[in-house]
């Protein structure tokens, strides 16, 4: 079943680059930006990631935590955040739960046959922990929709 906005926002707890578990629950009482992501170090990923990294205090102006999700192990996402200078968390779903719990599993990623990697999906979580923007995208070279994203932010405050 897809996540749509309206919905509650499915919990979990992660591993960040830290090595520190980070629960969703934990974060009530602010927004929060759920990027999921393809796999680190791949070209569109990268951009994604970057383009938030340069845009941060548009979120943070927003009063929004944001946090990137992949199926990459801890010690690759933290590699990653250090070769990028992401000024965001990067959680590790090496068991692939969180995406699992939010409809974003490739069944086959269409790139080298990889089965469990996630798809590129962006959720807007408000302070209530209720969905306000959810976007699939369908192909993995697409980019999400930065100005929606910017848009819902902008309507929470």
């Amino acid at each position: 079943m897809n996540i749509a906005a309206g919905q509650a926002a499915p919990d979990f707890t992660l591993y960040d680059t830290g090595k520190n578990k980070i629960s969703l629950h934990d974060l009530k009482g602010q927004n929060v930006v759920l990027l999921f992501f393809p796999l680190a170090f791949t070209g569109v990923c990268t951009k994604e990631l970057c383009s938030v990294r340069d845009n941060i205090s548009l979120y943070n102006n927003a009063n929004a935590t944001v946090l990137g999700i992949s199926v990459d192990s801890l010690y690759v996402l933290n590699k990653f955040k250090d070769e990028q200078a992401l000024n965001f968390t990067l959680l590790s779903d090496f068991n692939k739960s969180a995406s699992a719990a939010y409809n974003v599993l490739y069944d086959v990623f269409p790139a080298f046959e990889m089965q469990g990697v996630s798809k590129r999906a962006v959720f807007v979580i408000d302070k209530e922990g209720v969905i306000k923007y959810a976007e699939v995208c369908a192909v993995p070279a697409d980019l999400p929709d930065f100005d929606a994203i910017q848009a819902t932010l902008a309507a929470l405050n």
